[in-house]
């Protein structure tokens, strides 16, 4: 059980680590202008598509990485949970939140500030952690796998 649950711990880690770095990269490489609405922090179109990306590349590999630590279809599954509740409490609080304007955006916008200041769309809020949790079991795979896929087939004889 220590390893599934090391597996999740590991895969969540490399999930963290290649969100934050393709993140960072794409943002680098697009520039505000890109990467925001003209004038204003809401994300653009081409954001939206590239953290979609990022995120569900991020989701394979966490979930490989817990499949691989965590020698067990059951490794997926623990961070696939992890992936929905983590998520989603980070959501739930930015979706009830009172919107305070963030004010025009104008001149450069470094990585750490665009972070803080972005304006991501609330369906999107909420697809991520469902869309993280998918690519985990995917990565793992662990979607549809009704048994422990690593349990050798006994035939009788």
């Amino acid at each position: 059980m220590l390893r599934w649950i090391g597996g999740a711990v590991v895969g969540y880690i490399g999930m963290a680590l290649v969100v934050f770095a393709g993140l960072s990269a794409a943002y680098t490489l697009m520039g505000a202008d890109r990467a925001f609405r003209p004038g204003s922090y809401e994300v653009s179109a081409v954001w939206v598509v590239t953290s979609i990306v990022v995120g569900l590349a991020a989701a394979l590999l966490g979930g490989w990485l817990a499949r691989k630590v965590g020698r067990d279809v059951r490794a997926p599954w623990i961070l696939a949970g992890l992936v929905v509740v983590l998520g989603l409490a980070m959501a739930l609080p930015v979706v009830f939140a009172e919107q305070v304007a963030a004010g025009a955006r104008t001149g450069t916008v470094g990585v750490m500030d665009a972070m803080g200041q972005a304006r991501t769309p609330t369906w999107l809020l909420l697809f991520n952690p469902v869309l993280g949790a998918l690519g985990v079991l995917l990565g793992g795979r662990a979607l549809g796998a009704g048994r422990d896929a690593d349990a050798r087939v006994r035939v009788p004889g």
